[in-house]
């Protein structure tokens, strides 16, 4: 139910406040609409008892929409104006830096407030503010999770939850942490992040799903602001659609000058999606578009490939990571596709580890043969020599790449075996012609790759790096995931490619590298 007095309430306080930066300082906080409705909502509806329905609130919006402002005010109002004695309110964010942002802007409000200015005490060498009156507190915590246990929590802001390294600090501050509180409220609040395993991920699928009405949590209240995956990015009307504050606190002019730098260049597309328009993506830089990827799928029955002319890709990882090799079977005629077969391999016992740091199914994907495991903790090369020279028994592998970086006794082994084995560059060089081809022909459905998860993961992951000329390159270094599979795709297509037209000379030659 709704109680209108505790809603209104919690506004008059707010607006009583005043803005904090820029032309807006010395401004009364008059809450724009949306923000209106986020307090109405929280703070009005009730249980039966009178309690604040509400323990959780999830606020994702663009950047400078006014979140730290809205923040603030929200953590002065759990401190001061709740009623609540010995209030317990923290601020946490990645790190200290980050959550003494809206510490900072809570602090001026009080400054430009007489009435809060002479019952706050700030003690600004633990960044904390003390409410004197109900002997309460607002204060910053600093990141690390092991010192957190034992507080009595009233509230919690948690500002840029999409940047948190992992769940430890979260788990900890929201998981039994007000439980002798009547009625404790943890306020998240966050831009769109680009880790799709990642605790923020986590809440805000539990967000869209509550929204779409899939899953039911009365103690949830979920608010996102941002375009859907299938909206036209170019459209403004979409950019009103994501930036309730657009025309108030952000210019619509920065905003097209922002989405005119994304347009001239790629490497900036994502950043806009992300930060202005309030969309998950998965890199800074992108470079697969994966609706395409995942238009790619088709059925594909292994025993029909049994004696097919194919090439593969090897990627062997460090002695704690995934393994993967990939074959590319070329099309023997025009109707034909390239089809890709992938395997990977990760240590047994370094699994669970990985599925409890990284938020991957590795375990599902064991389970259901997507991905071998390996005895011990480090890759046993000697288990993966045996299971190509199996996989190559049942095809026609004519050569392998293999980064010549990483090259171990399992290549001497292989070659022993009777594979062809090619040293493959990771430069600009000999990376950019077979990445480009791979992306031409995802984008021109002449690939199937039967939507192998951990394939798709990977491909999900990459990052390029692009040089003065163009010439680009999968870059392990600022890919956040896994992309040993894309790795090994790439060296096998071009395998495939250039001894398609091994007569005739290089494919790259007759009809030039592809550019875009």
């Amino acid at each position: 139910m709704f109680d209108e007095n505790k809603s209104q309430r919690a506004k008059a306080f707010i607006n009583a406040l005043k803005h904090t930066k820029g032309k807006w300082r010395g401004v009364p906080f008059d809450l724009l609409p949306w923000q209106d409705q986020i307090i109405s909502d929280v703070f009005g509806t009730v249980k039966p008892n009178g309690y604040r329905q509400y323990n959780t609130a999830y606020v994702e919006i663009p950047k400078k929409m006014g979140k730290s402002e809205l923040a603030a005010g929200v953590a002065l109002y759990l401190t001061c104006g709740d009623g609540e004695w010995g209030a317990e309110v923290y601020g946490c964010a990645s790190d200290r830096q980050q959550a003494s942002i809206v510490f900072a802007v809570a602090v001026d409000m009080v400054d430009q407030c007489p009435a809060l200015k002479k019952r706050i005490k700030p003690i600004m060498s633990v960044k904390r503010l003390v409410y004197k009156p109900t002997n309460s507190f607002y204060q910053v915590l600093s990141s690390e999770a092991y010192t957190k246990h034992g507080l009595n929590v009233h509230g919690v802001i948690f500002d840029e939850l999409h940047a948190q390294p992992n769940r430890e600090l979260f788990d900890v501050m929201t998981k039994g942490s007000g439980d002798a509180r009547t009625q404790p409220l943890f306020f998240l609040i966050t831009t769109a992040g680009t880790d799709r395993n990642s605790i923020c991920y986590e809440v805000h699928q539990k967000a869209v799903d509550i929204l779409a009405g899939r899953k039911i949590d009365q103690t949830f209240y979920p608010v996102i602001y941002g375009i859907a995956e299938d909206d036209d990015w170019s459209d403004e009307a979409n950019w009103y659609k994501a930036n309730p504050s657009l025309g108030h606190t952000v210019d619509i002019e920065k905003v097209r000058a922002a989405f005119q730098s994304a347009k001239e260049n790629p490497a900036e597309e994502n950043l806009f999606r992300q930060l202005r328009l309030n969309q998950w993506v998965k890199q800074s830089t992108r470079w697969m578009q994966m609706d395409k990827w995942d238009a790619c799928d088709e059925v594909i029955d292994i025993e029909t490939l049994r004696g097919r002319e194919c090439y593969g890709g090897l990627d062997l990882s460090t002695t704690l990571d995934l393994t993967a090799f990939v074959l590319v079977f070329p099309p023997r005629n025009d109707t034909e596709k390239y089809i890709i077969i992938p395997y990977f391999w990760i240590p047994e016992e370094n699994l669970r580890q990985r599925v409890r740091r990284d938020h991957v199914p590795y375990d599902v994907w064991e389970v259901n043969d997507f991905i071998r495991t390996t005895e011990g903790n480090v890759v046993d090369y000697r288990r993966i020599e045996t299971d190509i020279k199996e996989i190559a028994s049942k095809f026609v592998v004519r050569e392998i790449a293999y980064d010549r970086y990483n090259a171990t006794q399992i290549i001497l082994n292989l070659q022993d075996e009777g594979l062809t084995m090619i040293p493959f560059g990771q430069g600009f060089k000999d990376m950019s012609p077979p990445t480009k081809e791979l992306y031409s022909l995802v984008l021109k459905k002449k690939i199937i790759h039967n939507n192998h998860p951990v394939l798709r993961w990977n491909f999900d992951n990459v990052c390029v790096e692009t040089d003065a000329a163009e010439n680009i390159k999968l870059s392990k270094k600022c890919s956040t995931e896994r992309i040993d599979g894309a790795v090994a795709s790439v060296m096998a297509l071009d395998r495939a490619v250039r001894n398609a037209g091994q007569n005739q000379g290089s494919v790259y030659d007759s009809r030039g590298i592809i550019v875009f």
